[in-house]
């Protein structure tokens, strides 16, 4: 029997990504002999500090993105291996983003079906709706809350945790 199509869908897209590569991250795989584990390194947004004045430029962040076998049916989960402080990051370094979430409507009202998980989402798709927040948090429903609340409540402690993530993750 031939590779599921899951398989074939992600080997495309990482030839697509080797031939045309997109502005901001690199993606590969964790180890060649597995197409569900990637690990994609985001290079930090230089445009954040237009936003508020604070940014990740510079920061060089290692992400893992693990595929279910069900994909693109199913959406994949991310996960930071860099240290990095945001409100819609845990601590542990999982992504928490609607279109990362399980297809369908939000049992509990946040989300509407149409900012979740679709088959149409992309590598690339996944990692430029995570850049673009990573410049511009929702603070609404965060994942991590200690940091929801210094971008809410104490913004300059906001902006030092950030630039000591950006440091760290260059001497990495």
């Amino acid at each position: 029997m031939g590779e599921p199509q899951s398989a074939l869908l992600l080997r495309k897209q990482l030839a697509e990504l080797n031939k045309n590569p997109v502005e901001g991250f690199s993606a590969g795989l964790i180890d060649d002999n597995d197409i569900f584990k990637w690990e994609v390194l985001i290079i930090g947004p230089p445009d954040t500090a237009l936003v508020r004045n604070f940014s990740f430029e510079g920061g060089f962040f290692k992400a893992h993105l693990i595929f279910p076998r069900e994909y693109p049916l199913r959406p994949p989960k991310m996960k930071f291996i860099t240290d990095i402080w945001h409100p819609n990051i845990e601590k542990n370094g999982d992504v928490c983003i609607s279109i990362l979430h399980e297809p369908g409507d939000d049992k509990w009202g946040y989300e509407k079906a149409s900012e979740r998980w679709l088959p149409v989402h992309t590598v690339e798709t996944i990692l430029i709706s995570v850049i673009s927040m990573l410049a511009d948090p929702n603070d609404e429903s965060p994942a991590n809350v200690d940091a929801a609340k210094d971008w809410r409540e104490d913004y300059n402690i906001f902006k030092k945790k950030v630039a000591r993530c950006v440091r760290r993750s260059q001497e990495e």
